[in-house]
C-alpha cells in the first residue's frame, strides 16, 4: 500500500502522514536513536534502518529476559548473553554487522545517560580471519546465462539486464546502481557518476556495452515520469527502485538461468576476477571498485588459482 499512499499524497487526495506518537519506553529511545544517527552521526537513511533494527531486537530481548526494559542493571555479562544468542542464529557476515551496530547503540545510550558504564568495548568480537578462503566469483559462462535470462524484448528484460551489466562490468554495489541518476550518466566523456558509500561520489569510464544496455533500457524501457532515477519501477507510481529491489533482480535471474541463488554482491566479486585474470593489478581493482583501504583489495590476490601454482611451493617431504 506504501507507493499507492505516496502517489495519492502527491496529488493532494490523501492527508500527509503522521508518525504514530511513541508509546512506550523503547519506542521513545528508538525515536532518539534515529535521529542521533541521522542527525549527530551522519548515517543515511537506509543504513539507519539497519541500526534501528538492531536496537529493536536488542531492547525486545532485555524485556524478555528482564521482564522489562530496565536499562540501568545492563552489565557486560547481559550484553554478551545478547551477543552469543543472535550469533547461534546469524551468519558471521550477519553477526559482525550486528555487534557493529550493537557497540554504536551502547554508546549513544552511556552519551545520553541511560547507562552508567560505557559497555561497547564490553561487546566481543566475532570470529573471523580475513584471507581464510577464496572469494566466491562467477565463471564467464555463468555470467552468460544471467543475461540471456533476460527477455530484452520486454521492459522488466531490458531494466534487469542494465542493472546485471552495471553490477558485473563495473562492480557496483547494488545501493549503487539503486542511486543512479539520470544526470550521473554523461554520454559524452564516456563516464559515469557513482554515488557511493559515505556520500563520496566518483566517476568511472561507461564500457560500450554497457551504455549499450543503459540506451536499450532508457529508449525503450523506462517509464515516462519525473523521477530523477535512472531505474524505476515499471508500474506506477514510478519512484526509484531500492537497493533490495536490485538485489531480487539478480536472484531472479540466477533462478531463470538454473543457477544457485546468487547475491548482487556476487558480481562485484565476478567484476574484480575478471579484471585480475585480464591482467589488471590489485591497485586498479582497488580504484574501479573504489576500496578505501588496499587491505580491502587484498582479498582478491588469490582467486587466479593457475598464477598462484606457478609460485607455490612442494610441500616438506613431498615426492615433488
Amino acid at each position: 500500500m506504501s507507493p499507492l499512499l505516496d502517489y495519492l499524497r502527491g496529488l493532494g487526495v490523501v492527508p500527509a502522514a503522521v508518525a504514530p506518537a511513541a508509546s512506550t519506553p523503547a519506542e521513545v529511545l528508538i525515536e532518539r536513536y534515529s535521529a542521533y544517527l541521522l542527525e549527530r552521526r551522519g548515517v543515511s537513511p537506509s543504513s539507519v534502518r539497519n541500526y534501528v533494527w538492531v536496537a529493536r531486537v536488542f531492547f525486545f530481548w532485555r524485556e524478555r529476559v528482564v521482564g522489562k526494559l530496565e536499562l540501568e542493571g545492563l552489565d557486560a555479562a547481559a550484553v554478551t548473553e545478547f551477543v552469543l544468542e543472535e550469533a547461534q542464529r546469524s551468519s558471521v557476515g550477519s553477526a559482525k554487522c550486528m555487534v557493529t551496530r550493537l557497540r554504536v547503540l551502547l554508546r549513544f545510550l552511556h552519551v545520553e545517560g541511560e547507562i552508567e558504564h560505557a559497555l561497547a568495548g564490553a561487546v566481543p568480537s566475532v570470529a573471523s580471519w580475513r584471507l581464510a578462503g577464496l572469494v566466491r566469483a562467477l565463471d564467464a559462462g555463468s555470467v552468460a546465462r544471467l543475461f540471456s535470462s533476460c527477455d530484452r524484448r520486454t521492459r522488466v528484460g531490458r531494466r534487469d539486464f542494465a542493472a546485471l551489466m552495471l553490477l558485473s562490468r563495473l562492480g557496483l554495489r547494488a545501493g549503487e546502481v539503486a542511486a543512479m541518476q539520470l544526470t550521473d550518466v554523461d554520454w559524452r566523456a564516456g563516464e559515469v557518476l557513482i554515488r557511493g558509500k559515505g556520500s563520496r561520489q566518483e566517476r568511472l569510464p561507461l564500457p560500450a556495452d554497457v551504455g549499450e544496455a543503459l540506451a536499450g533500457w532508457l529508449s525503450r524501457g523506462r517509464p515516462r515520469c519525473e523521477s530523477v532515477f535512472l531505474f524505476t519501477r515499471l508500474r506506477a507510481p514510478h519512484g526509484g527502485i531500492s537497493p533490495g529491489a536490485v538485489s531480487q533482480i539478480v536472484r531472479r535471474a540466477s533462478q531463470r538461468a538454473g543457477l544457485p541463488i546468487v547475491g548482487a554482491h556476487r558480481l562485484r566479486h565476478t567484476a574484480a576476477t575478471e579484471m585480475l585474470r585480464a591482467g589488471g593489478s590489485l591497485t586498479e581493482v582497488g580504484q574501479v571498485l573504489r576500496h578505501r583501504s588496499r587491505d580491502v583489495t587484498s582479498i582478491y590476490a588469490k582467486v587466479d588459482r593457475l598464477a598462484l601454482a606457478a609460485v607455490v611451493q612442494p610441500w616438506p617431504g613431498s615426492a615433488a
